[in-house]
């Protein structure tokens, strides 16, 4: 069930993208693979990701050319990455709220049962 779960997950999402600058901003080395077990997503998405966000104009991508690792890369945000993020910042604590309301609404209601069929005595334990 989850591999079709999966297939039906877009690749490029905002909660994808606004975790992927979060964390560059706070770390820009990090590799792809360090990037994939941060965030807990595969390899494939995140590159598909950070290209994505580079043709967008929000990340630049800086080659360690001075380093023994010619395969190490800094990805930096640019304005427009950082603007996006910020945007994508106050969307993202919009959604939680709410998620948050609602789950506080059905945590009361759940409560308010119990205690209707005697299931809980101190609720607040």
């Amino acid at each position: 069930m989850r591999a079709v779960h999966l297939l039906n997950e877009p690749m490029f999402d905002d909660i994808t993208s606004y975790s992927l600058l979060k964390t560059l901003e706070a770390n820009p080395s990090l590799s792809q693979r360090d990037l994939a077990k941060c965030l807990g997503i595969s390899l494939g998405k995140v590159n598909f990701c950070l290209n994505a966000l580079i043709e967008k104009g929000c990340l630049k991508v800086n080659n360690f050319r001075n380093s023994d690792n010619k395969l190490a890369y800094a990805y930096l945000l640019t304005p427009h990455g950082i603007e996006e993020k910020a945007r994508m910042t106050v969307k993202f604590l919009k959604y939680k709220v709410q998620e948050y309301e609602l789950l506080r609404t059905e945590i009361a209601e759940l409560k308010r049962e119990a205690e209707q069929k005697g299931l809980l005595e101190n609720i607040n334990e």
